[in-house]
């Protein structure tokens, strides 16, 4: 295997960042295809943390190449930041090391504005969005009227379609939501610091990534939230507004289908979500409490805390049929260390009927009440072990479990926030 894409299983928060970091050891490229700065990946190296959004998790290792595909919509004042951010912690982010679609699509400053005016007005209708732009600047790629990395060239351009693409906005913002606008004078000022210092990092990624596969280098194509967010796929309105499933990085990147060679589906060893949108498994009890202390569910890009609860087997056996799953790396198995008993949804009674799918209707999906396998838990610490054997039966019984419900083997178990407490068991390059 030369290739390998790496997709969340659930709502996203599943810890890509961390396995993305940990298969990096061994890749030569790490890809991200999708979303934007509404993700957030955590990683702990050595005792220090990391938090990204933009940049690929593999950017932690020494002679690697990160690059940031044409899927993905691009904040250019959240990239610098990030890029300073690393290199005053002594990372080298260079144009030799961060590759950047020119294709990749500019969210600007009147996407944002419109974004959390639009979330504002729901009151508790709301859907739960970051407000970073994202959704506005993916509805301008799809109405044409989007700007792109590789317009930064030309800031003469730059501001015409940018006036052009702002008008309706600035009407929009002012008359109906009643909310502050942009100034296209403000917005060239940091144009032109976007064009100093990003165009140097622009290149055709696609080109890059279709050379590095015919010589066969090791890829990993790292996605950004879960299935269950995919605008297509997932909880639809409470979902995201790109793909994170594996078919993704075909369009995202631009690859032929059929050189993907393995997709690895992260799964939380529970279930967490941020935002609105039905959730069958959630624990508003001292459990999910628990799992919210424990487990430190608040959001890398916003602190939101996170809603905690069971494993729902429905929802990652959807990940694993609609991305072709070859693995699931399981996360947070430490978390649940201390609970006496685990729970498993197995599927969902509606209506008095049995279901083992997640209805399309919110309504729906949110009185379907989920039907539970109950497992013995486990108390020991469980952070040093390197191998399942050193894991407690009643642990290994319910990664077991897991897998068979969910339809894939185990590739790995994480059992720690660092580099270092993981079980590896399969090897991907």
């Amino acid at each position: 295997m030369s290739n390998l894409v790496i997709v969340g299983a659930q709502w996203g928060d599943e810890g890509k960042g961390k396995v993305v970091d940990i298969l990096t050891q061994k890749a030569d490229l790490v890809v991200r295809f999708q979303g934007g700065n509404n993700a957030g990946h955590t990683l702990v190296v050595d005792g220090q943390k990391y938090a990204l959004h933009l940049v690929p998790s593999g950017i932690l290792h020494p002679g690697k190449i990160g690059v940031v595909a044409g899927g993905v919509v691009i904040d250019p004042e959240v990239l610098l930041e990030e890029i300073d951010t690393l290199t005053a912690r002594g990372l080298k982010v260079t144009p030799e090391v961060l590759l950047i679609s020119e294709k990749a699509h500019v969210i600007m400053p009147y996407h944002r504005a419109l974004d959390q005016a639009r979330e504002g007005l729901k009151g508790e209708g709301r859907i739960g969005t970051t407000g970073r732009g994202i959704g506005p600047a993916y509805e301008d790629k799809a109405s044409r009227i989007g700007l792109r990395m590789c317009d930064l060239r030309d800031l003469d351009s730059f501001r015409e379609k940018a006036e052009a693409a702002m008008a309706e906005k600035m009407h929009l913002l002012t008359h109906f939501y009643k909310a502050d606008t942009p100034n296209i004078d403000q917005i060239m000022a940091a144009a032109a610091v976007w064009q100093e210092r990003l165009v140097p990092y622009l290149t055709d990624t696609r080109m890059f990534v279709q050379k590095a596969l015919d010589e066969d280098r090791r890829i990993l194509f790292e996605g950004a939230q879960g299935i269950q967010l995919d605008i297509d796929h997932g909880s639809y309105p409470f979902v995201t507004s790109s793909n994170p499933v594996a078919g993704s990085v075909t369009t995202g990147v631009g690859l032929a289908p059929q050189k993907i060679q393995g997709v690895l589906a992260l799964v939380k060893a529970y279930s967490t979500r941020v935002g609105s949108g039905p959730f069958p498994t959630e624990l508003s009890d001292a459990t999910g409490d628990f799992m919210r202390k424990q487990g430190a569910e608040f959001g890398t890009t916003t602190g939101r805390p996170r809603r905690c609860g069971w494993l729902d087997a429905v929802v990652v056996k959807t990940a694993v049929d609609l991305c072709g799953v070859d693995h699931l790396a399981v996360t947070k198995l430490d978390v649940l260390s201390g609970l006496g008993e685990l729970k498993i949804a197995t599927h969902y009674m509606l209506d008095g009927e049995k279901i083992d799918f997640i209805p399309a209707e919110v309504k729906d999906a949110e009185r379907c009440q989920p039907v539970y396998e109950t497992w013995p838990g486990f108390f020991s610490d469980i952070s040093k072990a390197r191998k399942l054997e050193d894991l407690p039966d009643t642990a290994r019984r319910y990664l077991d479990r897991m897998s068979e419900l969910c339809g894939a083997p185990l590739g790995l178990v994480s059992v720690g926030p660092d580099r270092e407490q993981t079980i590896m068991l399969h090897e991907y390059f």
